[in-house]
């Protein structure tokens, strides 16, 4: 990731450091070290601060005593309350979208529901497949696959903040899915639960184009406690191998 032409300094070191926290390239717990990340993002240290306050703000980061701050860890507890929140905001911005949509917001929950149909029904990923953007990843297909459903998702995201027409409601979720991004890339979703996920957005994005506040709600609801429960699993598999590590791991230590 490059600086912005007339990005300041702070603004670019936030936005790499969260997606570098975001995509587990700085792994949960660990430390941030002021002088060497300051030199490796080419910032000085001020902006530096500036970035990890908004971090911590963002509850990415935690004070970690004489050593500064350092990336917040992951449990089951904490997932679970943030998915708790998130479901009773995501469940309200659904009802308000399906309420709220105008002609074209119907238009456009048509053409994503039509979208998560079509990657629900090629768990394969054909290169071909016209999802509408470009992809990374077309080396590998799971990475493509994955790519597509985060995107796809977070375009469904977008939607619902639009159509619910709620800043403040739209702010707040925000940060619960911002905290809860790491999650996902944890989880290293199975292609099975990719397809099961598509599905899912499907059929939040066909109730909102219909209209149909409650079914909107409860689609939410479905999709969100079944991601918990998949989360919960790929966590405790992670927690496991990291306590007990194979032998490939240690050599790769």
């Amino acid at each position: 990731m490059k600086r912005g032409l007339g990005e300041r300094a702070s603004d670019f070191a936030y936005r790499r450091l969260r997606q570098e926290i975001v995509e587990l390239e700085i792994e949960p717990g660990a430390v941030i070290a002021e002088v060497e990340t300051a030199a490796r993002l080419g910032v000085s240290r001020t902006p530096l601060r500036e970035a990890t306050a908004r971090l911590l703000a963002d509850g990415l980061l935690i004070p970690d005593g004489a050593r500064g701050v350092a990336v917040a860890p992951i449990s089951a507890e904490d997932v679970t309350r943030l998915t708790e929140l998130r479901e009773a905001l995501d469940a309200q911005a659904a009802r308000l979208a399906a309420q709220r949509r105008d002609a074209a917001g119907r238009a456009e929950f048509e053409d994503l529901a039509g979208r998560f149909a079509r990657l629900a029904a090629d768990p394969g990923f054909e290169p071909g497949l016209d999802l509408g953007f470009d992809l990374a990843g077309e080396g590998d297909p799971s990475a493509t696959e994955r790519t597509a459903t985060y995107a796809l998702a977070a375009r469904l995201d977008e939607a619902i903040d639009r159509a619910a027409d709620n800043p403040v409601l739209a702010a707040s979720l925000g940060q619960v899915r911002l905290r809860l991004a790491r999650v996902r890339r944890l989880a290293q979703d199975r292609p099975d639960r990719l397809a099961e996920a598509a599905q899912e957005h499907r059929a939040i994005a066909e109730a909102i184009a219909w209209g149909d506040a409650e079914l909107a709600g409860s689609a939410v609801r479905v999709h969100l406690r079944r991601s918990l429960a998949h989360a919960l699993a790929r966590l405790d598999d992670h927690h496991r191998r990291a306590a007990f590590p194979t032998a490939d791991q240690k050599e790769s230590a």
